[in-house]
């Protein structure tokens, strides 16, 4: 297992749409190990393939809290199958834009349908922080950041942010 860097905005690899795995094999297992080893690390609830530059339909996620048994999920292929019109409003934050948090309405409940690391199709109901980490994840896979739910304005203002960030970074 290794840590792999994570790509920050405005990296436009973050902007692809990720291709469907087509069969789970070693190669999809270790990435999956290192997702979890990456995404535990960083410390973040939840992790796409494409933020370590991975173009493909996988997201690990575990949304246990500090002192809880931990509790991953791999979703392989993972696709919304129904979503509840009641809304929910979580403060989001993103491992690919750090440090910055803001409130974003999402469905409360959906319904999902993925891959298991065994190749079996499953599907399962999600609510609450889950929910919104499913959504946001998947989000991801289809080259949408959770600052897209945000106003024209904010939006712009984050990625000017981190624009100039990479800017100076660059310059070293």
């Amino acid at each position: 297992m290794s840590i792999r860097p994570i790509l920050i905005l405005p990296e436009p690899k973050l902007r692809a749409i990720s291709k469907p795995v087509a069969k789970i094999d070693g190669e999809v297992r270790k990435l999956v190990e290192d997702m979890f080893e990456t995404m535990y690390d960083a410390p973040g609830i939840g992790l796409a393939a494409i933020q370590v530059g991975v173009e493909r339909r996988i997201v690990t996620i575990d949304t246990a809290r500090d002192g809880e048994d931990k509790k991953p999920l791999a979703l392989i292929n993972p696709e919304i199958v129904a979503a509840s019109d009641e809304l929910s409003v979580y403060s989001e934050g993103c491992l690919s834009i750090p440090e910055y948090y803001e409130e974003v309405e999402r469905p409360a409940r959906v319904a999902i349908r993925f891959m298991d690391l065994e190749g079996k199709l499953r599907e399962m109901e999600a609510d609450g922080l889950f929910a919104t980490c499913v959504q946001h994840e998947i989000d991801h896979l289809n080259g949408v950041l959770f600052i897209d739910h945000l106003s024209k304005l904010k939006r712009d203002r984050v990625i000017k942010k981190f624009a100039k960030q990479a800017k100076r970074d660059a310059e070293g």
